[in-house]
């Protein structure tokens, strides 16, 4: 490193004279550079050398950074290339809120700016004049982001303590990734978050669990969401209160009415704004009782439609089924039968991601007055049949086997055939 003066500065000011590492040569047009240390002290000049070279070979690797397609580490170059030059990253809106001399400052710091004819560093000026767009900030990548922002709460742990703290934030996450989708944090809408309530209260029906599981994972998932929030101080307002559910809220949900079923979920063209397999899903349901999941992991081996009874088959083929006793056979009749005629080999929307399924359909009827009430879901259908199976007469061993229940008595014989229950469902069809 050499210090000098240039022949058309300012009288007795010092200059630092380099060349440029091989590796910048993409960057920097002149393999030599000139940058003023602001002061005619050779002394003075000396001691700053060494920091400001280091600081212009900063503001080159930032740039360099920068110089790429992936929009999160053009946001980050962006920010350290203004630190490199001296200046915090900031928006170009609030860039043209400062006052005029840290305006002029910002420019002057530009390479080329000030050096005409060349024209302006296009990454220098995208930097320090807020021209980088910040890239979408979504779920999936806050987690990623809180295991650092939020590391001091790993400090005493062993690598158990640490495994079972990280689990279940990661757990929550992916939970409500399946629901809502890996959408940007801002695009959360309260709508996303009931939805994500509602998919929980139907997994506690049909899993057997407690609302406290539901509440833990609304924590974790809070816990996480909030602090990317506070500390990236991204100033958003999350729709995450006021979701807490109660052990109360967790009981059965009520049934849809016959009626309702008929006059408004069956009117002509009421459905006409459902994606045709969550359709045909939820009409499955009305004259099945089987649980969205089952219905949505149904393939062309485990629907039988010329079979002399139409039927499906719940059965591991490739999911886990709930229990032994969910392994069953579910004859179509009515609405149901129709809709499993216009998808005989299943559904591939949701095969693999059933569980936004229920958030699809719940959030449709919401908007479009088709709930019987607030207290109604998707799996209040499965209620709903069974209601009609009682007004039909059917006996309880021929309920639980349909629904997949264990009998609350020792199992004896094979129970009902097809052929029964076809005839016998034949009164609670719609």
């Amino acid at each position: 490193m050499a210090i000098s003066t240039r022949s058309n500065s300012k009288k007795g000011m010092l200059h630092l004279y380099r060349r440029v590492p091989k590796r910048f040569a993409s960057v920097e047009r002149r393999k030599m550079v000139w940058i003023s240390l602001h002061t005619d002290s050779l002394s003075a000049a000396e001691v700053k050398a060494a920091a400001v070279w280091d600081q212009f070979i900063a503001g080159l690797e930032a740039k360099l950074a920068g110089d790429t397609s992936d929009a999160e580490a053009r946001f980050a170059a962006a920010h350290d290339l203004a630190a490199a030059r001296g200046f915090r990253y900031l928006r170009a809106d609030k860039v043209a809120q400062l006052p005029l001399e840290q305006l002029r400052d910002r420019f002057s710091a530009v390479s080329g700016f000030t050096d005409l004819p060349h024209k302006p560093d296009k990454l220098e000026a995208a930097a320090l004049l807020g021209g980088v767009t910040e890239p979408p900030l979504t779920i999936s990548r806050c987690l990623e982001l809180y295991w650092a922002l939020a590391r001091d709460k790993k400090l005493g742990k062993s690598l158990d303590q640490i495994r079972k703290w990280e689990n279940p934030r990661k757990k929550a996450i992916g939970n409500l990734i399946k629901v809502i989708g890996n959408k940007p944090i801002q695009e959360i809408t309260g709508d996303d978050m009931l939805d994500f309530r509602n998919w929980w209260l139907e997994r506690i029906e049909e899993e057997d669990l407690t609302a406290g599981s539901a509440n833990k994972d609304l924590i974790h998932l809070g816990d996480v969401l909030k602090t990317v929030n506070k500390l990236k101080r991204l100033g958003l307002v999350l729709p995450l209160t006021d979701l807490k559910l109660k052990e109360s809220e967790a009981k059965r949900r009520p049934p849809f009415s016959r009626m309702w079923i008929q006059e408004k979920l069956l009117a002509p063209g009421a459905l006409n704004g459902l994606n045709t397999e969550a359709r045909a899903i939820l009409l499955a349901m009305i004259n099945t009782g089987c649980r969205p999941s089952e219905l949505a992991a149904l393939t062309a081996n485990t629907i039988h439609l010329d079979h002399n009874v139409p039927h499906i088959s719940i059965e591991a083929e490739l999911r886990q089924i709930k229990t032994s006793y969910a392994q069953r056979k579910v004859p179509l009749l009515g609405v149901s039968l129709e809709a499993l005629r216009a998808f005989p080999n299943g559904f591939p929307r949701y095969q693999d991601s059933s569980a936004s399924l229920s958030a699809t359909i719940n959030k449709f009827l919401r908007e479009n007055g088709l709930m019987e009430s607030p207290s109604h879901v998707l799996y209040s259908l499965r209620h709903a049949f069974e209601d009609r199976m009682l007004a039909a007469g059917i006996d309880d061993r021929i309920r639980r086997d349909l629904f997949g229940h264990r009998l609350t008595r020792e199992r004896y014989g094979d129970g009902a055939s097809l052929e029964q229950k076809q005839h016998l469902l034949q009164a609670a069809a719609l």
